[in-house]
């Protein structure tokens, strides 16, 4: 497994967290008033779904499923119709209604350890990291393929598939985000990927980190 120096880690830190400081994107889960159930559902929500897509429908999903307690009353039939029209698949609406059954169980309040947490059905290795991003306050990367697209176009590719088991991209997506701001660094490479290292037509001339960028410096050489 290749070794990426610490100060290309230090510098792409910098450089990003500047960057967000005038480009981030706003939402509403992103508020420092944001509950931990709020901060938990969108996270299930954001996979696989576009941010601006969730942000406009999250008001009116939080009106019907205030908290967990609420949320767990509902059928899994119901959630899964309010899901529909964002084009959300059925099976996202059986995981949010298992999550809820089990979080009934535990008074709405998410266990102590990270350990604990994996238990709970339907959680994943992503949610287990957003449980500890902000939950515990732990540096966790919200690893997905937006992530690994910015990563990996930056520091270098993965060898596995999946990004979930591979060793390289699990361990430099945490060197990363280990920082004293380690929400702001996920939400920075997030919105990066989103708006400027795009998977088609990146907009790389205007890519704060292109200076850097193993993705950027070989397209230009060709």
């Amino acid at each position: 497994m290749k070794e990426i120096p610490d100060t290309k880690i230090f510098k792409f830190q910098r450089v990003i967290l500047n960057w967000y400081k005038e480009n981030g994107r706003h939402f509403k889960w992103r508020n420092p008033s944001a509950s931990n159930y709020q901060k938990i559902i969108v996270e299930v929500l954001l996979q696989r779904t576009k941010a601006e897509t969730i942000a406009n429908f999250f008001s009116d999903f939080l009106k019907l499923y205030p908290s967990w307690k609420k949320l767990s009353t509902a059928s899994e039939k119901d959630i899964q119709s309010v899901l529909r029209p964002i084009g959300l698949y059925n099976q996202k609406g059986s995981r949010l209604y298992k999550m809820a059954q089990e979080m009934r169980c535990k008074n709405g309040r998410f266990p102590k350890s990270r350990e604990e947490v994996e238990k709970i059905p339907m959680m994943g290795q992503y949610i287990a990291n957003a449980y500890e991003l902000f939950i515990l306050n732990k540096p966790a990367p919200l690893l997905d393929v937006n992530m690994a697209r910015v990563l990996e176009r930056y520091f270098g590719p993965r060898k596995l598939v999946d990004i979930r088991y591979d060793p390289y991209l699990k361990k430099l997506s945490m060197d990363v985000v280990n920082h004293k701001f380690p929400k702001k660094i996920n939400w920075a490479i997030l919105d990066l990927g989103a708006m400027v290292c795009k998977k088609k037509n990146p907009n790389c001339q205007i890519c704060p980190l292109k200076e850097n960028c193993l993705y950027f410096n070989d397209n230009i050489l060709e």
